[in-house]
């Protein structure tokens, strides 16, 4: 129900966004954290329960949304990658720590009440260090508050780069005003260079959870016990090790996005989650088959972190912030909630049907699956996915105005006639 939940959060969080703003909207979802946490904490019965974790994966919704968007909208662009990146080390180190608190749990017995009782604590500490901290400058921009959103950039920028970054807003500004955009959701599919950029977002958001990372985290202690290690501390223990270097890796990725770039860092990915699902799907295919040879139970666990080490730098992050980067302001966040979508119901696609996969054709054929899928993700980025680092978000918008019209013609014109 939670995952249910995130879909209808990630859905509405870019109206949301777009109509509050990212301040109001990161409030909206600590807020739906804290209520559904209570819910459950305090639920009498299990349709209570429910309930509150509609509420709880409601704010997952939002905040995969929001977060991101206004990390990147804060951020000066030589430096927008990684601090996006930020937020996936957050969410892994969230997860290692869910990993240690469960391994933990096969130890110490607590009463559920206690466990429940904390759950919205840091919702609750996020919602009100949020009060303090400003909204996005490029949102109050378009909103025509002016005034905030040049104190918002000269507590980021000194001159004369304040004086640059305000001269491209009021440029961005005019030209809106000039168009008298209105956005609607259809207009995302009407205007054709938008049409392309949201194509490479939507797909990028896809790749990530159709190349199996959802598949890897949720069900690591299942993974591992079919790959032969039945028992149940033994398997919580090594998918406590996966989900540290998941964390790890998306340090690397930190450092690196806005090294090496978007588009090769995608690459190196990718390339290195194939060859770790070719081991982990050949050795589980073996055992699967009759040798039981627990040699074989050790490769798939070598495949298995291999494959965490490869994705956690690259497909982890490098989908949201490319997802921030890509859109002009005044669709970002109907664009941000629509590619977050896709990635939330691909999460839910995996989560439900990879074990019956498994029961069906075996756990090595079911990665083999994972495997093809990545090498189209490969064909993709090559010839698909530009690269954004170190670009303001106008230069951004000029790239798919070039796909999407070509070099040699009147950009200015044809956009104009498209969006009449």
């Amino acid at each position: 129900m939670a995952l249910i939940g995130a879909i209808f959060g990630a859905a509405i969080g870019g109206y949301i966004n777009d109509s509050l703003g990212r301040k109001a909207a990161t409030i909206v979802a600590d807020i739906c954290f804290a209520v559904g946490s209570l819910l459950i904490a305090v639920a009498p019965n299990p349709t209570l329960i429910i309930v509150g974790r509609f509420f709880v994966g409601l704010g997952v919704g939002f905040a995969f949304v929001t977060a991101p968007m206004y990390i990147a909208e804060v951020s000066p662009s030589e430096i927008r990658g990684g601090l996006v990146s930020v937020n996936c080390l957050m969410i892994t180190t969230g997860q290692f720590l869910s990993f240690v608190i469960n391994y933990g749990l096969t130890r110490v017995s607590i009463p559920n009440s206690l466990a429940n009782n904390t759950n919205s604590t840091p919702a609750v500490i996020q919602l009100v260090l949020m009060v303090f901290l400003p909204e996005s400058p490029r949102w109050l921009y378009l909103k025509n508050r002016k005034e905030e959103a040049t104190n918002v950039l000269s507590r980021i920028y000194p001159s004369p780069r304040l004086e640059d970054e305000i001269d491209i807003l009021e440029a961005h500004m005019e030209q809106e005003q000039k168009d008298k955009v209105k956005v609607k959701y259809s207009d995302v599919f009407k205007l054709k260079e938008i049409r392309v950029a949201f194509i490479c977002g939507a797909r990028l958001q896809a790749f990530q959870q159709l190349t199996g990372i959802s598949v890897i985290m949720y069900y690591s202690p299942t993974i591992i016990q079919l790959a032969g290690f039945k028992s149940n501390e033994s398997a919580l223990f090594l998918s406590l090790i996966v989900s540290a270097i998941n964390a790890g890796g998306t340090i690397i990725g930190i450092y690196l996005i806005d090294i090496v770039g978007r588009k090769k860092l995608t690459l190196s990915s990718l390339i290195g989650v194939v060859g770790s699902l070719i081991l982990l799907s050949a050795s589980c295919y073996v055992r699967g088959h009759g040798n039981p040879s627990l040699v074989y139970g050790w490769l798939a666990i070598a495949g298995l972190a291999l494959y965490i080490i490869f994705f956690a730098p690259g497909m982890g992050p490098i989908p949201w912030a490319v997802n921030t980067e890509i859109y002009p302001e005044e669709f970002r966040g109907i664009c941000g909630g629509m590619s977050a979508t896709i990635n939330w119901v691909g999460s839910v696609i995996m989560s439900i049907s990879f074990l019956s996969f498994v029961d069906a054709i075996g756990l090595g054929e079911s990665f083999m699956i994972l495997l093809d899928v990545a090498c189209v993700a490969i064909v993709f980025v090559i010839f698909y996915m530009p690269e954004t680092k170190g670009l303001t978000f106008e230069e951004v918008s000029n790239i798919w105005k070039e796909k999407a019209y070509g070099k040699d013609k009147n950009i200015e014109s044809m956009v104009e006639q498209a969006s009449t």
